[in-house]
């Protein structure tokens, strides 16, 4: 291990056992150790492959076949074979195992979390596994969806009623969730310890949980590139999330 990355996961651990309230805050750095592609960096899909209005709320109203089709797509680029959560990701569920991690509140819609064994998650942004029917609002497992896009029915279609199913994902041009983003900004302004990971920070109102973490509390910011809260930050790590949050874990 090298130097700096010892130094920080001690300061690190230091800081969260001594915590009443911590929490961490997940973007899609988190998971691309995972096999999932980063959206927004330099070689992120939305940069490269796709076009983030294809994936518009209006886009879904006015051409859901459209829709359909692209959202096939990008979940086949987005889930190869073979996701499952990495070291990180289990890092963050044992420390709230240990009893110093608080909650994980994420952009991600991988479900990755979960999956690991975190129990207090908040979905920001949804989670693709599922979808829900826009005339109903029954919830269904979105492979049923894909696979009738796959067998050429677009857009995919409620099993109960016929009505369109949406992805219970936060589309471009919707709002958070009430309730989760309730949540999550709770979480943020009762939190002691505030660990931002993986996040450009950039997406809001997300990003803005950081800024009302830092007021009250101490702001820890790990990601590879800067973010513009990175100066309103107490700590700033530029490390590999898979080998820094396994290296605050085993010091707790």
């Amino acid at each position: 291990m090298n130097a700096d990355l010892d130094a920080d996961a001690e300061w690190v651990a230091d800081l969260l056992r001594e915590a009443d309230v911590a929490v961490a805050l997940t973007g899609a750095g988190m998971s691309t150790a995972s096999g999932i592609p980063d959206f927004r960096g330099d070689d992120g899909i939305w940069n490269t492959e796709f076009d983030p209005q294809s994936f518009h709320r209006s886009r879904f109203v006015t051409d859901p076949d459209g829709f359909w089709r692209d959202r096939l797509r990008l979940h086949e680029r987005m889930f190869p074979d073979g996701v499952s959560p990495n070291a990180g990701h289990d890092a963050l569920a044992a420390l709230e195992s240990k009893g110093v991690l608080d909650a994980v509140v994420t952009q991600n819609t991988d479900g990755l979390h979960r999956e690991s064994g975190s129990d207090h998650v908040v979905e920001l942004h949804g989670n693709a596994a599922e979808v829900v029917c826009k005339d109903c609002d029954s919830r269904f497992d979105a492979d049923m969806a894909f696979e009738q896009v796959r067998a050429g029915t677009a857009p995919a279609t409620c099993p109960d009623c016929g009505g369109i199913v949406k992805p219970a994902v936060v589309l471009f041009g919707e709002r958070l969730p009430r309730v989760a983003y309730a949540e999550a900004k709770q979480l943020a302004d009762d939190a002691d310890v505030f660990l931002a990971l993986g996040s450009s920070l950039t997406v809001h109102p997300a990003a803005g949980l950081a800024d009302r973490a830092a007021e009250d509390g101490s702001l820890v910011v790990v990601n590879f590139d800067p973010t513009q809260y990175d100066d309103k930050a107490d700590r700033v790590v530029r490390s590999d999330l898979t080998e820094f949050l396994p290296a605050v874990e085993k010091r707790i």
